[in-house]
């Protein structure tokens, strides 16, 4: 989409309102929000470099040599992602947001900005003549409203009356006490091109998980980064919390992010991780070995607070090993059928 075709799609949703965002390193959205007609005709909104070395409560390192960034804390401006254009619809005026790329003043692209990170590795596989394909399924919990830090999380009240106790792994009914909220929520991700697939109960109480339909990594990022965000504002609208924190109650499983891969031709479509005889090809062996090299050197990424190392415990299911196997749960790296 073109800023011509923006001006077009403003105008048909009849927009007041945008809200610029980038997503920072612990996916929290960072921006501004402004007039659409200040959209159009301010030029690049502006953010400090410093926003990509917050922590998930907003505190900075300490020396500021230590980190990526400029000590000067200059300014970063923000390029709008034309297709990533989509309304709020939790909001009382008709509002777009959009998310954005950040570039320095001379227009190199901020390196450390996670979109930045994904888009670079896309090329090495562009490079390859490969594309790669990604599904996630990510897991949270819905919680009473908790207004003070100092008392524990409990499960919110369902449409019973009660709260959920016990395991109620895959329980239909347990889904069910909170259907008006599920079913805002699939209405709300519809309106924004979410492309969701099944919602399953998971172990915890009030535990679930959502799975995203198979597509491009940088898309689906995206599509991660605002459903995360569309779930928080609608059990708002029910009055409890969501929170997709690793371990937020002691006695109760933690939750993840999982997420398929796969490698195919981009002009046949033809999966490159299968032989002519459906056996594991060389490439697939290959790119398990590379995950099991690296994975130790990423684990900042994939656990990067203290609480993501409560959730990393034996008996749970948690990816504690480098092991891989097929449809095998106790394996850090599962290769699932079909």
């Amino acid at each position: 989409m073109s800023q011509i075709d923006l001006h077009e799609w403003f105008d048909e949703h009849r927009i007041t309102e945008v809200e610029c965002m980038v997503p920072d390193i612990t996916g929290i959205p960072r921006g501004k929000i402004m007039p659409a007609q200040k959209f159009f005709q301010g030029g690049a909104p502006r953010l400090p470099e410093a926003i990509f070395i917050q922590s998930v409560t907003g505190e900075y390192p300490e020396d500021p040599e230590d980190t990526l960034t400029d000590p000067a804390i200059i300014d970063i401006k923000l390029i709008p992602d034309a297709d990533t254009v989509r309304l709020v619809p939790w909001a009382h005026e008709p509002t777009a947001q959009i998310i954005h790329d950040c570039q320095y003043a001379n227009g190199t692209p901020v390196p450390m900005a996670p979109r930045q990170v994904l888009q670079k590795v896309l090329k090495l596989y562009e490079d390859k003549g490969w594309k790669p394909v990604l599904a996630p399924e990510l897991e949270f919990y819905l919680v009473g409203r908790n207004t003070d830090p100092d008392y524990p999380l409990v499960p919110p009240v369902g449409r019973s009356g009660r709260q959920e106790t016990g395991r109620q792994s895959y329980s239909i009914d347990a889904v069910n006490e909170f259907d008006p909220l599920f079913e805002e929520m699939y209405d709300f991700c519809d309106l924004q091109n979410l492309d969701l697939d099944t919602l399953i109960h998971e172990e915890g109480a009030a535990q679930v998980e959502i799975n995203f339909l198979h597509g491009d990594p940088l898309n689906l990022a995206d599509q991660v980064f605002l459903f995360k965000r569309t779930v928080r504002e609608v059990a708002l609208r029910h009055n409890i919390y969501a929170t997709f924190m690793s371990k937020p109650m002691g006695t109760e499983p933690g939750s993840a992010m999982h997420v398929h891969q796969s490698v195919v031709d981009p002009v046949t479509g033809r999966n490159l991780f299968a032989g002519d005889d459906g056996k594991a090809s060389p490439l697939f062996l290959s790119y398990i070995a590379g995950l099991q090299k690296y994975i130790p050197a990423a684990m900042p990424i994939y656990a990067p607070n203290v609480n993501s190392y409560r959730r990393l415990t034996r008996f749970s299911n948690a990816p504690i090993n480098l092991q891989w196997g097929y449809d095998n749960r106790t394996c850090g790296l599962r290769v699932p059928f079909g």
